[in-house]
This record gives structure tokens, C-alpha cells and sequence, in this order.
């Protein structure tokens, strides 16, 4: 097994310090993430998630992510940060990729590079 895995190299990591990192590009405003929202709270409301906090108008749930861009804007890796929420974090990592994908100004680089970015997801309480 080792021998098969000798010549793949491990997927790009964003760096440690996201503050760090560019906001992603958007060539169109995506969807804020409010109309996406069925399936967290279905998941906060199952007990799956306890992340999401009430405030006076409902619930929110934020979710953080780091986006790798290729050149020419293609997205190449979403990585979620971690929120104790396996399910909305992929979900939320999957929106991005999405969202990112035909819809991200290319760069003035040719090489990869990490951007940040960012979904609230809200329902009423």
C-alpha cells in the first residue's frame, strides 16, 4: 500500500493564521447563506449541532472557511474550520465550492493561492 501512495503528495493546507488571508473574490455576490439554511437547522434542531446561538432575531450559525484558488479563479479546496459539526461544516464547505465556482475574480499570480471566507446560516427561533 505504501509503494501505491509513494508518488501522491498530501493535499495544501491553509495556513494556521487565517486572519492572514485575502477575502475570496466573488465576481457576483453569492447567497448569504439565510435562504441555505433548512438543512442546519435541521441539524441543530436533530441535537447533531450544538454550535448555532440564539439572539434576538433567531438562531445564527457561522462557519468559517479557507478557499485554495488555482489560476484563473478556478476553487481547488474548501477546508471548513472546524465547528464541532461534521455535517454542516462539509454542507457549508460544499455551498462554498459551489458558490466559488465560474464566480471567483482571477488572480494576478500563477500560483495557488488561500482566500477566506465566510457563511451565517439563520432560521427564527
Amino acid at each position: 500500500m505504501a509503494a501505491q501512495l509513494a508518488g501522491v503528495s498530501a493535499p495544501p493546507m491553509p495556513p494556521q493564521d487565517w486572519s492572514q488571508l485575502r477575502p475570496l473574490p466573488y465576481s457576483r455576490d453569492p447567497d448569504d447563506g439565510g435562504t441555505l439554511s433548512s438543512f442546519v437547522r435541521a441539524e441543530v434542531k436533530a441535537g447533531r449541532c450544538n454550535a448555532a446561538t440564539l439572539s434576538a432575531q433567531g438562531y445564527v450559525l457561522k462557519v468559517d472557511l479557507a478557499v485554495l484558488v488555482g489560476p484563473g479563479g478556478t476553487p481547488k479546496r474548501v477546508v471548513p474550520r472546524a465547528i464541532a459539526c461534521p455535517s454542516v461544516e462539509q454542507y457549508a464547505a460544499g455551498l462554498v465550492s459551489s458558490m466559488a465556482r465560474g464566480n471567483v475574480t482571477p488572480g494576478d499570480t500563477d500560483a495557488d493561492s488561500w482566500y477566506r471566507t465566510s457563511l451565517t446560516f439563520t432560521w427564527p427561533a
